[in-house]
């Protein structure tokens, strides 16, 4: 049983340690707002620049580049319409971007409770196996107290570091997907007006 339960908790740090190295690397600033399709967005003000704008969204696949893309093919929509498929979209978006973190979340609440379970169960193996003469030998006993503690402390060093970084990537996501809503909101206000309609079309 206990064999299992330090087995249990090596796999949630591998999973843990997995997932944190994994986020780090999907939520890169640049990653998900390149650089260069923010300043394309920022250059296209008119029909013209969109056939630019959609390759370069296609050279750098990425959360901003699929939200300008879909607030492009809409265009032709009203206003209100548009804005209602971009934050259909966006939500879709933030979902990816969260994938994983809730891994994270389950993996700062079990560790620590298979550690809890894995220290009882030591106490009660330790108590129950216990008569008077290893109650006399205070090595042994202390020992035995420090076997069963160990499964918390594993627990509690797979806890800490999952939940600094759960904080950090939720953190982050939120932050990144207000740059990703001003992103778009500022690339809609250039194709139309404060009324709603359309402006910026190429006359024939």
């Amino acid at each position: 049983m206990e064999n299992l339960i330090l087995l249990l908790l090596v796999l949630t740090s591998i999973v843990s340690v997995t997932f944190i190295i994994e986020r780090a690397f999907a939520l890169r600033w640049h990653r998900v707002l390149p650089p260069d399709v923010s300043e394309a967005a920022r250059n296209c003000r008119s029909d013209a620049g969109l056939p630019m704008l959609h390759r370069i969204c296609k050279d750098h696949p990425s959360a901003l580049s699929r939200l300008l893309v879909a607030a492009a093919t809409h265009l032709d929509c009203p206003r209100s319409e548009n804005v209602e498929a971009l934050q259909t979209r966006a939500r879709h978006e933030v979902a990816r971007l969260e994938r994983g973190i809730v891994v994270l979340e389950i993996t700062t609440g079990i560790a620590p409770l298979l550690g809890l379970v894995g220290t009882i169960y030591g106490l009660i193996l330790l108590f129950g196996t216990m008569d008077a003469g290893a109650a006399a030998d205070g090595g042994r006993f202390a020992g035995g107290i420090a076997l069963a503690l160990r499964a918390t402390l594993m627990g509690l060093l797979i806890a800490i570091p999952s939940l600094v970084s759960w904080s950090y990537f939720t953190r982050k996501v939120e932050t990144l997907a207000v740059e990703l809503e001003s992103e778009c909101d500022d690339f809609l206000r250039r194709f139309y007006g404060s009324n709603g309609e359309r402006r910026g079309r190429v006359t024939e």
